[in-house]
């Protein structure tokens, strides 16, 4: 596991991490999309050079995204760093039937009373046909612009991209290696490599710290979609 850059109430946590617990394992949930997802494990033999490379690759990925408040420019800049989608554009897939209502623990972090609206936003990030993360997102739409909010609910726009305009921050709640593959004996055959290789919990907030959003995202075996290296 990656350091916490904070600590948590352990009540909160578990919340913010329970929805994402079985994807994570590969367990279809409810509601969830599951797609046929483009997998590098058919060109990376399974030796012990392209386990470290792999390895190295995702904790590059880590470093990135705890860097740039923004998720979907890190993705952006990685399939431009590696060639995966051309262009390397990231889009969002909306899962409409897996979006349900905000545990009270996400509305208490987020500061919304029980009158006010929090929506939930279920997406996968793609970049051309590879599928790069599967992401919830629980936002207070009264903390965004009219534009924003429309923009969010009738097109595949990123949320990062939608609220750009905020001059967001993001604070980090946990990052999570799921797949250390330097720490496995190789097998023969192709490098067998699984579904999720990396989760990020985080909130996003105005410059002055007001937060209006809380983020599990799930970064898929899609952020490897390029030949191994030589």
């Amino acid at each position: 596991m990656f350091p916490l850059p904070v600590t948590l109430p352990f009540v909160f946590l578990a919340c913010l991490l329970a929805p994402a617990r079985a994807l994570e394992s590969g367990t279809p949930q409810p509601g969830t999309l599951q797609p046929e997802m483009p997998s590098p494990a058919m060109l990376w033999p399974d030796t012990p050079a392209t386990r470290q490379a792999a390895q190295d690759f995702i904790e590059a990925l880590n470093r990135a995204l705890l860097a740039q408040p923004s998720a979907t420019l890190t993705l952006e800049r990685w399939c431009g760093a590696h060639g995966i989608g051309d262009p390397a554009l990231v889009r969002a897939e909306r899962e409409r039937a897996g979006e349900d209502a905000a545990p009270q623990e996400v509305r208490d972090l987020l500061g919304a009373d029980a009158q006010t609206l929090v929506r939930h936003r279920r997406v996968r990030l793609t970049c051309g046909a590879i599928v790069l993360s599967e992401a919830d997102n629980y936002y207070r739409p009264d903390r965004l612009t009219g534009e924003m909010n429309a923009t969010l609910d009738t097109t595949d726009t990123p949320f990062g991209k939608v609220v750009r305009p905020l001059d967001f921050r993001r604070r980090t709640l946990e990052a999570r290696a799921l797949w250390r593959p330097a720490e496995e004996a190789p097998a023969s055959g192709a490098l067998a490599v699984p579904r999720f290789v990396l989760a990020h919990r985080a909130v996003l907030t105005l410059p002055d710290g007001t937060p209006f959003s809380a983020l599990i995202e799930r970064y898929t075996s899609g952020v490897l979609a390029f030949p191994a290296p030589r």
